[in-house]
C-alpha cells in the first residue's frame, strides 16, 4: 500500500534484538520451570516485538486501560513469550519470569486473567480469534472506539472449525479493526500441521473468507511492519496476517525439527544457545517506546442495572418463559445501555427478538455457529465493557461447552440462556430438547444455574443475572404456563420458593419451569383425596436453597419428591441429593427422564416419560401405601 515508511535502520535492529531477548526470556523461563513451550515461543518473537514495540497503542503501566489496544494469544501455550513481552514493556519484572507454573506465581502454564495483561484465559486451541472478533464488534459498534484488536494463532489450531466460524464472522461484520496473525511453524505436537508450508493456501483460504490478507516472512521485522502498516489503513475487511516461520527459530539443532513441541531445553545445549542469542543482539537494552492509545474510549458504569418497572402480569395468566425472556431482556436494555444480545438465529423462537426490535445496534446476529456465539459474548464482556446475554436453544449450548468450561477459566461475566428444555417442547423430538444442560452449567464452577418457573421470576432472573459475577444460566421453556408471583415478589439467588404448603404434608416435592406445574396439579388431586403435600419451586439450581429444602423435609416426615424435565444424570434431583446427602432420615425419589425420548404432544410426553402430575400423584400414593 502507499504511504507506508520503512522504519529506520536502527529501529528495525532494535526490533530484532527484542525478539531475540523475547526468547531468551522464554528459554530462561521454561527451564526454571523445567517445563513449558519455548519452540513455540522462538516461532512468533519477532510477531511480538513488532505487535508489542511497534504496531500497538496502549498504556504499559495500566494493561487493563479501557483504550488500549487489545492482544489474545490464542496459542496459549505460547505463554511465556507473552510475558516476556510485558517484562520488556516494563509491567513485568523479569525475575517473575523465572518463577513460571509455579503454584505461588501467576505466570501460569497458559495465560489467564489473573494478570491484567490477559482478557480471556487460552489454552484450548481455536478459541481466541472468536472472542477477539467479540472485543473487535465492541470495540466498533458499542464503544465506537479507535482501539484495535490482535490475535495471534499458531497453525494447529487453524483445523478448528470453529477458528472459521470466528473467520466467516468478521468478514460479514467487516471488523476492518481486527487483525488476525497466522503463526505458521509448520510443526504441531505430534506431526506436522496439516498445510505445513503452503503459504498460498492459507492465502487463498483467508481470501475466501473475505479477510484482507498478506502473507510474509515472520521472522522479518521489516515485513512484519509493512503488513500492519497496511492493515490499519484497510477499510471494510478485516486483514489477516500469515506469517510463515519456523518452530525453535534461533536455535541450532532444534529449528524446524519435530518431537520438541512442549519440551524446555536440555541443561548441556542452554548456554550455548543462549550465547548464540545474545551474540545477535546489538543493542543491550529495549529504547523502543510504546505508542500512546487515543483516549477514545469511556470508563464503564458499573452500577446496578435495575429495572424500571415491576413484571407486569397478572397471576393466572399463561406465558412462556421464553417469551418472557425476551419482555425481560427488552427492559434491562431500557435500563443500561451497556446491555447487549446475542444469538445463533433462534431469536424468534428464544424470544431475544424482542430486544433486537428495540435496540437493533445493541444486537448481534451469530447465524448458526454456537462455538462462535459464545466466545463473541465473552469477547464483548471483556473489560467490563458489555452486559452480555446471548440465547439459543439449551440443546446447542453443549456445541459451545469448551467455550463455556474457558469462559470460566477467564473469570467472564457472561449470561447465556437456553430455550426449548425437555421433552415439553413436543413434536420437534430429541434432537431438540435439552435434557444434560442442567448437568452441564452445574459442572461449571462459576456457574448460577437459574430455573424460572413463570414470566414473573423469569423476569427477575434477568435482572438478577444481569449483576452476578461469573457465568450465569438462564433455563426457559417452551410451553405457555400460569403466572404464579405478583409483580412484586422479590427473588434473590439460591433461595427458593415454598408455594404450596400445610402444616399436615405428607411429602416435599420440588419442581421447576413445566414441572413445577405438574407439582401443582398434582397437589390439587391429592388434596380432593384428603392428602397434601408441600411444593417447592427452587429458582436457582444452583446455588440450591438447602436450608428451605431441609426444613420442608424435615417437616414432611423426611420424604422429598424431585421432579424435573431432564435426565435423572445431573439435573435438579442429584442436586437436591447432594445437598441432603449427609442428613439422616430423608428420602429422596427422583422422577426424570429416562432413555432417548421421541416426538409427541408435550402432555404426552411428559406422561410417557413419568414427569407429570398423574406419575407425581401415583409417587406420593405408592410412598404412603402402606
Amino acid at each position: 500500500m502507499a504511504n507506508y515508511q520503512k522504519p529506520n535502520e536502527e529501529t528495525l535492529q532494535a526490533l530484532k534484538d527484542v525478539a531475540n531477548r523475547l526468547r531468551i526470556h522464554s528459554i530462561q523461563a521454561t527451564c526454571a520451570s523445567n517445563s513449558g513451550h519455548p519452540t513455540s515461543c522462538c516461532s512468533a518473537a519477532e510477531i511480538m516485538s513488532v505487535l508489542f514495540f511497534h504496531t500497538m497503542r496502549y498504556k504499559p503501566a495500566d494493561p487493563r486501560n479501557q483504550c488500549n489496544d487489545r492482544f489474545v494469544l490464542s496459542k496459549g501455550h505460547a505463554a511465556p513469550i507473552l510475558y516476556a513481552a510485558w517484562a520488556e514493556a516494563g509491567f513485568v519484572d523479569e525475575s517473575a519470569l523465572l518463577n513460571l507454573r509455579k503454584l505461588d506465581s501467576d505466570l501460569e502454564g497458559h495465560p489467564t486473567p489473573k494478570l491484567a495483561f490477559v482478557d480471556v484465559a487460552t489454552g484450548s486451541l481455536g478459541q481466541g480469534l472468536s472472542a477477539a472478533c467479540g472485543m473487535a464488534y465492541t470495540a466498533k459498534h458499542f464503544d465506537k472506539s479507535s482501539y484495535r484488536v490482535y490475535c495471534l494463532m499458531g497453525d494447529g489450531e487453524c483445523s478448528e472449525g470453529s477458528v472459521w466460524e470466528a473467520m466467516a464472522f468478521a468478514s460479514f461484520y467487516k471488523l476492518d479493526n481486527l487483525v488476525a496473525i497466522m503463526d505458521v511453524n509448520r510443526l504441531g505436537q505430534s506431526d506436522p500441521a496439516p498445510l505445513q508450508h503452503q503459504m498460498d493456501i492459507y492465502r487463498k483460504r483467508c481470501e475466501a473468507f473475505g479477510w484482507n490478507t498478506y502473507v510474509v516472512d515472520g521472522h522479518s521485522v521489516e515485513q512484519l511492519c509493512e503488513a500492519f502498516s497496511n492493515a490499519q489503513k484497510c477499510t471494510g475487511k478485516p486483514t489477516c496476517i500469515v506469517a510463515q516461520t519456523f518452530k525453535g527459530k534461533g536455535l541450532k539443532g532444534i529449528e524446524d525439527k519435530i518431537n520438541w513441541h512442549g519440551k524446555p531445553i536440555p541443561k548441556d545445549m542452554v548456554d550455548g544457545l543462549l550465547q548464540d542469542l545474545k551474540d545477535q543482539i546489538k543493542f543491550p537494552k529495549n529504547t523502543l517506546s510504546v505508542k500512546k492509545p487515543n483516549e477514545d474510549a469511556a470508563p464503564a458504569n458499573l452500577g446496578l442495572i435495575a429495572m424500571a418497572t415491576p413484571p407486569q402480569y397478572k397471576k393466572g395468566d399463561k406465558m412462556a418463559t421464553r417469551r418472557a425472556y425476551g419482555v425481560a431482556l427488552e427492559k434491562m436494555g431500557q435500563a443500561s445501555n451497556r446491555v447487549v444480545a446475542l444469538d445463533g438465529d433462534t431469536k424468534n423462537s428464544t424470544f431475544s427478538d424482542t430486544f433486537r426490535k428495540a435496540f437493533p445496534d445493541r444486537f448481534i446476529e451469530c447465524f448458526i455457529a454456537e462455538q462462535n456465539m459464545v466466545g463473541i459474548a465473552i469477547g464483548c464482556a471483556c473489560r467490563e465493557r458489555t452486559v452480555a446475554f446471548a440465547s439459543t436453544f439449551a440443546a446447542f449450548m453443549s456445541r459451545a461447552y469448551d467455550q463455556i468450561r474457558m469462559g470460566a477459566i477467564s473469570q467472564s461475566d457472561v449470561n447465556l440462556v437456553g430455550s426449548h428444555c425437555g421433552v415439553s417442547i413436543g413434536e420437534d423430538g430429541p434432537s431438540q430438547m435439552a435434557l444434560e444442560d442442567l448437568a452441564m452449567f452445574r459442572a461449571i464452577p462459576t456457574c448460577t444455574v437459574f430455573y424460572p418457573s413463570d414470566a414473573v421470576s423469569t423476569e427477575r432472573a434477568v435482572e438478577l443475572a444481569a449483576n452476578t459475577k461469573g457465568i450465569c444460566f438462564i433455563r426457559t421453556s417452551r410451553p405457555d404456563t400460569a403466572v404464579l408471583y405478583s409483580g412484586d415478589e422479590k427473588f434473590e439467588i439460591g433461595s427458593a420458593k415454598v408455594v404450596r404448603q400445610s402444616a399436615n404434608d405428607l411429602v416435599t416435592v420440588i419442581g421447576a419451569g413445566v414441572t413445577l406445574h405438574e407439582a401443582l396439579a398434582a397437589a390439587d388431586i391429592l388434596e380432593s383425596e384428603g392428602k397434601s403435600i408441600r411444593v417447592i419451586d427452587p429458582f436457582t439450581i444452583k446455588p440450591l436453597d438447602v436450608h428451605t429444602i431441609l426444613a420442608s423435609a424435615k417437616a414432611t416426615g423426611g420424604q422429598i419428591i424431585t421432579v424435573e424435565d431432564h435426565y435423572k444424570e445431573g439435573g435438579l434431583g442429584e442436586a437436591v441429593l447432594s445437598a441432603v446427602g449427609q442428613e439422616r432420615g430423608i428420602v429422596v425419589t427422583r422422577l426424570a427422564v429416562t432413555g432417548v425420548p421421541r416426538s409427541g404432544q408435550p402432555q404426552e410426553l411428559l406422561d410417557l416419560y413419568g414427569i407429570s402430575a398423574k406419575h407425581i400423584v401415583n409417587t406420593v400414593r405408592l410412598t404412603f401405601a402402606n
